[in-house]
């Protein structure tokens, strides 16, 4: 007898109680919803700690699973309240936590240990070495980025030792999930913690100066390759969509229904009604397939408005029967006292600093800092140096190119390397390198710190969100950035391409220019993938109250557009603790009063 293809689970948003009623009555096999703080969609309805046992009981009545949504960075002082949500989801009898927190993971592992982990696309997964390392921490599934191309996907799928989770309907990100501080550092509201502004959405000029929205994408859809993915095994497929009503979550989630049941692609027909529901001029497939082009960009016009209101589908929200009885489950709490890296910062000054070209390297550079970090490319002309940068994203793909480009930066000298994701810990460990940190890892508590010291982790750098008294509550080997352009995002289409051609582009000359005339430079970084920096360096090295009051001994720097020149005037003002040359920099933020979530 023929063994039959396990169907993947069909995962639906869900925002509000009437979303949920929608998602069940379509269809979904699981629904992914929020609590009312600690989720990256803050500003959806959400759901409270006391209604979650209801939701949660007519939901298993229905036969769906809920997986609740923790998956924002936290601070230690909020740790517990973290644990009273992530308490109220296990006694009301969640099927799972979706986490982006690794020192959050750590701590719910301890406190609920038969409580299942989902690593959330905030923590920026995309390759198999994330996923076996995941494994290795206790979480049954990850959420493969959304930029993953179909070969590496099925890679993925194929060799991963837990769940792969894909989004196949929605919404895109321009930026890598848990990669963008552009609203933050900019807008002050940090889409790390479910607050993000979109400034992907906006205008910005051209080398030209017109306007156009190079940063903002089509809605993704994978409905014609539906097939493909039920046959390399991805366990679950996600629509997008917490912040949507719930007409858009019926109409989609029984397209897909549909779909699944008969193990078919979408025809026209079903793509026309997809795009009705909901779209920003049509849909893209690009990373998926590997297209990635201006075919890709679009925005949510007038016809597009108009066509998903006169299509809105009728939704019944009344609940016809009284719901079973939650799980009955109590939380264990054998260790709420949180773990703190054993690592001291100490009192002698430590400096590093990241280089994008061999060039700003210079002899007085090479004195000034102990580790001097560079990209894989230009280490080899950057002489004395001995520490290295990886790229942001690795994908499968990549490997062996990367791996080439370690051996032989390990045969110039290469003792440490600057890791930002967790998925690229194994490189380093093969070519015998130091582990570091970089702030690409959402440093924002202790146990994060702990969790990264346990890993091998030699020291980290904070993540550039932290207030002053937030960096003086962490403790272990820990940096701060204290001069440079902050990354901003890290996209995988190129940015630079569309504000100013290939050309520009090479020659490191791209900016976005936003409405107020700001200007961003665009670095060009693993071919066409795009750095986009902020437009003033953060700077505090002639605030010696700040320093002393953050502790703050071990100092990085970032140079990403500075000439030689400039380098080696910054420098001379860190040795001095005078202001940079033109004044204008970006201080560290102050104690904040917290927003208010609903």
């Amino acid at each position: 007898m023929e063994n039959k293809i396990k169907l993947p689970e069909l995962l639906a948003p869900a925002g509000s109680p009437e979303a949920l009623t929608a998602a069940i009555r379509a269809g979904a096999d699981a629904v992914y919803m929020g609590a009312s703080g600690f989720n990256a969609r803050i500003g959806a309805a959400n759901f409270t700690p006391e209604s979650l046992k209801y939701e949660i009981s007519r939901a298993h009545e229905a036969g769906v699973r809920i997986y609740l949504t923790l998956n924002t960075l936290v601070y230690d002082r909020e740790i517990g309240d973290m644990l009273k949500t992530a308490e109220a989801a296990y006694l009301a009898g969640a099927d799972a936590l979706i986490v982006a927190d690794l020192g959050v993971a750590s701590i719910l592992r301890r406190t609920f240990p038969d409580l299942p982990l989902h690593a959330s696309t905030q923590m920026s997964g995309h390759n198999l070495e994330q996923a076996k390392l995941l494994a290795g921490l206790g979480f049954e599934r990850m959420v493969i980025a959304r930029e993953t191309s179909r070969e590496n996907l099925e890679l993925v799928c194929r060799e991963s030792p837990i769940e792969i989770e894909a989004f196949v309907h929605g919404a895109l990100c321009v930026c890598h999930s848990g990669q963008c501080l552009f609203s933050s550092i900019v807008g002050g509201r940090s889409g790390n913690r479910g607050l993000c502004a979109q400034p992907c959405r906006l205008p910005y000029s051209d080398a030209k100066g017109g306007k156009s929205y190079p940063l903002s994408l089509k809605d993704l859809s994978l409905a014609p390759h539906l097939p493909e993915l039920i046959e390399m095994g991805v366990s679950s497929l996600k629509v997008e969509g917490r912040m949507k009503p719930p007409e858009y979550v019926a109409g989609v989630i029984s397209i897909w229904r549909r779909l699944l049941d008969e193990g078919r692609g979408a025809n026209a027909e079903e793509m026309r009604r997809l795009a009705e529901i909901f779209s920003r001029q049509g849909f893209t497939d690009g990373y998926y397939v590997n297209n990635i082009g201006k075919n890709m960009l679009g925005i949510r016009t007038e016809g597009d408005k108009a066509r998903s209101a006169s299509q809105k589908t009728r939704i019944d929200h009344r609940i016809d029967r009284e719901p079973i009885p939650a799980y009955e489950r109590s939380a264990r709490s054998d260790d709420y006292k949180p773990k703190r890296a054993s690592g001291k910062r100490g009192k002698q000054i430590v400096n590093t600093a990241v280089f994008q070209n061999a060039a700003q390297y210079t002899a007085k550079a090479a004195k000034f800092f102990e580790i001097a970090y560079l990209p894989l490319e230009e280490f080899p002309k950057a002489r004395g140096a001995r520490g290295v940068i990886l790229p942001p994203v690795i994908f499968d793909s990549e490997m062996p190119k990367v791996r080439r480009q370690l051996e032989e930066a390990k045969k110039l000298g290469a003792t440490d390397c600057l890791v930002g994701n967790l998925g690229h810990i194994s490189l380093a460990r093969e070519f015998g390198l130091k582990l570091h940190g970089d702030l690409r890892l959402n440093i924002t508590n202790n146990e994060t710190t702990a969790a990264l010291e346990a890993l091998g982790f030699e020291d980290v750098i904070l993540s550039p969100e932290l207030t002053l008294p937030r960096i003086r509550d962490i403790s272990g080997c820990t940096s701060t950035v204290v001069y440079g352009r902050l990354p901003l995002m890290v996209t995988e289409k190129c940015v630079g391409k569309e504000i100013g051609g290939c050309a520009v582009c090479e020659r490191g000359q791209a900016r976005l220019v936003d409405r107020m005339g700001i200007k961003f430079p665009v670095l060009r970084v693993a071919e066409h993938r795009s750095l986009i920096v902020n437009s003033l360096p953060t700077y505090i090295l002639d605030r010696p109250r700040d320093l002393t009051d953050g502790f703050i001994t071990r100092r990085h720097y970032i140079f990403t557009v500075e000439t030689p020149r400039e380098v080696d005037a910054i420098l001379n003002c860190a040795q001095t603790g005078s202001p940079i040359p033109g004044g204008k920099c970006r201080r560290l933020p102050q104690n904040q009063p917290p927003k208010k979530g609903k």
